[in-house]
């Protein structure tokens, strides 16, 4: 199948374990049929629950298992992606079967001695393949949360002083403004101040001006003061020499 469509299948694995059917399949059946992840069939001889968990893209079962019990014998039949590990995935299949073993224990009784034997080797597979203890994983997680925790309470302080530097900043933004709206108003003057300025300059530097000079001083444009300067030549309040 595999060969014919390009699919890349599962790989299958099976658990047998012994087992004793204490009533009839029947009574099984009608005691499972509330579980909803299994679709279950009652032979004469057995009784199939099936559990299908993901499907291919022609809708045939890839993910799943399989539980058979038998007079004699549990059977349990399941598959594996090819990217997953085979030792999780037998820990979640055991898992699942003593979960419906546990529903069961009046109808039907495995072999106490092979489902702990059983269990404890899948347990001992998965704990033995860890890379670190538990104690170790666990100390690192503690570590981790807690910087975690510690990095989020940061988070929040920044956050809080972030939005008050952002009020501050806007506080000196308008007060900026402000001051340099009163210097520019302070910078600013009248035609009349201006020739009381100049007359007063005029007087005290050998009746003479420095038009560049005098603008710097007082912070104005040259054309600004020539401006002025012409309104009072053509007033008379001053003469041109030479």
């Amino acid at each position: 199948m595999a060969e014919e469509t390009g699919l890349i299948e599962p790989k299958i694995a099976e658990i047998t374990l012994s087992g004793s059917l204490l009533q009839n399949f029947s009574a099984i059946a009608s005691r499972l049929e509330t579980l909803q992840m299994f679709s279950i069939k009652e032979n004469p001889d057995s009784l199939v629950l099936l559990s299908v968990e993901s499907r291919d893209i022609q809708k045939n079962p890839f993910l799943f298992f399989i539980i058979t019990f038998t007079p004699e014998q549990i059977r349990v039949q399941y598959s594996i992606a090819l990217d997953s590990s085979e030792k999780m995935r037998r820990l979640y299949i055991v898992k699942n079967l003593l979960s419906v073993l546990s529903l069961i224990t009046d109808l039907y009784t495995a072999d106490v001695a092979s489902v702990y034997q059983y269990a404890d080797s899948v347990i001992d597979e998965v704990l033995g393949s860890l890379s670190q203890s538990y104690s170790s994983l666990f100390n690192n997680y503690d570590s981790l949360f807690g910087e975690y925790r510690e990095i989020k309470r940061l988070n929040i302080e920044l956050i809080a002083a972030n939005k008050n530097l952002t009020v501050q900043a806007s506080q000196l933004s308008s007060e900026n403004k402000e001051l340099k709206s009163r210097l520019e108003s302070l910078e600013t003057y009248s035609d009349e101040s201006l020739m009381v300025m100049i007359a007063d300059w005029i007087d005290s530097h050998s009746d003479s001006i420095d038009v560049i000079e005098f603008a710097k001083t007082y912070r104005l444009t040259a054309p600004r003061v020539e401006q002025v300067l012409n309104k009072m030549v053509s007033m008379g309040y001053i003469e041109l020499k030479g």
